[in-house]
């Protein structure tokens, strides 16, 4: 049975070499001969050596850590961000840490707080908004910032937000085009500045267009917020005939209760619009017409920009990239 917490001086002693020779065969680079590496790494095979890189990474002041704040990470969305994030990070050689969080700044300042004393290189936040003094406690401390669909503007963090008003005022001319003239706009209440710039372009481009949009929100940003707001929507006098949500969850609730409370057909009574492009959109009982989140780009522009080296001084630098409309049956002439 290998020995728990070998040394790499006892597979110095086991391979004949000094301990200084242990530590350049385990760093890339190093100079170190191929019959010294190959004798190293045979004792240590035999020893059952595993390098310490955390304690490697605080000898040089790093840790390798990058934790992950995050919200909701069971909704589809999320999770698929997480797994693409974390497949990066791993494949960069850093090591992800979980920090689930709710949508109160609190919680994320807590969160951001308990990074620090983790000593972890980076945070990437993908939930709340941290209060601008624990953003600067965390740049203090060595810390580099990811801000995901978040709206910040103070210097240091990188932000990556999406096209979200632009895209708004894509869907409201496709609801035109499809011959609709009563619109409106399904949102949480979480007022996230993605969820808001989505709204705002959907109603500036109703606007150009010479209509009005009625604008319902409710709880947290999930399917039951899309059935609650079905049943807001649905009993008005004027009901609407095309209707946005501010995300698929959001759709997929909605459409359920407009089909199977309401018997409303979609698309040919109302056409409805998503946001995301989750797993389930695609599905035969949705076949959601949505907008598709960048998320593979997201995650790549996030970790090559941590694993760059920071200028000093470095200053905030914003990222806004592109989500395709994903044409399929619930808008009429899709």
């Amino acid at each position: 049975m290998p020995k728990e917490f070998v040394s790499a001086q006892e597979v110095a002693e086991k391979a004949g070499v000094s301990r200084s020779a242990v530590s350049r065969a385990f760093t890339p680079g190093a100079s170190v001969s191929a019959e010294t590496r190959r004798r190293i790494l045979a004792a240590a095979e035999e020893l059952g050596y595993h390098v310490n890189h955390l304690a490697r990474g605080l000898m040089r002041n790093e840790t390798g850590i990058v934790c992950l704040v995050v919200s909701e990470v069971a909704t589809p969305y999320r999770s698929v961000l997480l797994r693409a994030l974390t497949q990066q990070l791993q494949s960069a050689g850093k090591v992800a840490m979980l920090i689930n969080t709710d949508r109160t700044d609190g919680s994320v300042d807590r969160a951001l707080q308990q990074a620090i004393r983790y000593r972890a290189d980076a945070s990437i936040i993908m939930s709340g908004m941290p209060d601008k003094s624990i953003v600067q406690l965390c740049l203090r401390s060595g810390q580099r910032l990811v801000l995901i669909n978040r709206d910040d503007d103070q210097p240091g963090p990188l932000r990556i937000n999406l096209d979200d008003e632009e895209c708004g005022a894509r869907i409201a001319t496709a609801f035109v085009r499809a011959g609709c003239k009563r619109l409106a706009f399904a949102n949480s209440e979480a007022g996230t500045p993605s969820l808001m710039g989505r709204e705002r372009g959907f109603q500036m481009a109703a606007k150009r267009l010479g209509l009005d949009v009625v604008v319902k929100r409710y709880g947290q940003t999930g399917y039951e917020a899309g059935r609650v707001l079905a049943q807001r929507l649905l009993t008005l006098p004027d009901r609407p005939d095309a209707v946005f949500c501010a995300t698929d969850l959001i759709a997929c609730g909605f459409m359920d209760a407009a089909r199977h409370q309401f018997r409303i057909a979609i698309p040919d009574e109302l056409c409805v619009a998503g946001f995301d492009d989750i797993e389930q959109a695609a599905w035969s009982s949705y076949e959601l017409t949505t907008f598709s989140q960048p998320v593979t780009e997201i995650a790549e522009k996030a970790i090559k920009w941590l694993m760059e080296d920071a200028p000093e001084g470095e200053m905030s630098t914003g990222v806004r990239l592109h989500a395709d409309l994903v044409w399929r049956g619930t808008v009429r002439g899709a």
